[in-house]
């Protein structure tokens, strides 16, 4: 699978992927896009008022993943963490595909509570890397 990806930490680093297209959507997720070019100058603006703190790896890639799965769509911290972690992975298992620069996944709506009543099941597992996976591939 190679190494992991760096992970963008801070809000200067997200407002700057924000700032770029949203080029591909599903059903509950919107992947945010931004070539490292405008981030690394976002970067600058971000140090010179003391807010990066970008670790060095995310240059040495050229690439970077943050993600944002608010407290509205799923309600439950383990749920949260859970899609986290499913998104850091299919994200670092498609890193080979992926343009270089930096990406933001959002979750936009919530995946249904009568469908999924655990919060860690294998089925919300299940569905939530499918959609990530068609999410993080390339459009034609």
């Amino acid at each position: 699978m190679g190494s992991p990806l760096a992970h963008l930490i801070n809000k200067a680093q997200f407002d700057a992927v924000f700032a770029g297209a949203v080029i591909n959507k599903t059903a509950h997720f919107a992947l945010h896009y931004a070539d490292i070019g405008n981030h690394l100058a976002a970067r600058k603006d971000a140090s010179a008022a003391g807010l990066s703190k970008q670790p060095e790896a995310a240059a040495a890639h050229g690439l970077a993943v943050g993600v944002v799965v608010p407290k509205r769509w799923a309600r439950r911290a383990v749920t949260r963490n859970t899609i986290k972690r499913q998104v850091y992975a299919v994200s670092t298992a498609c890193a080979h595909s992926l343009a270089k620069g930096h990406y933001v996944v959002r979750l936009k709506t919530e995946f249904s509570r009568t469908t999924f009543t655990s919060a860690t099941s294998t089925a919300l597992k299940c569905a939530v890397r499918a959609e990530l996976q068609t999410l993080f591939l390339p459009k034609p």
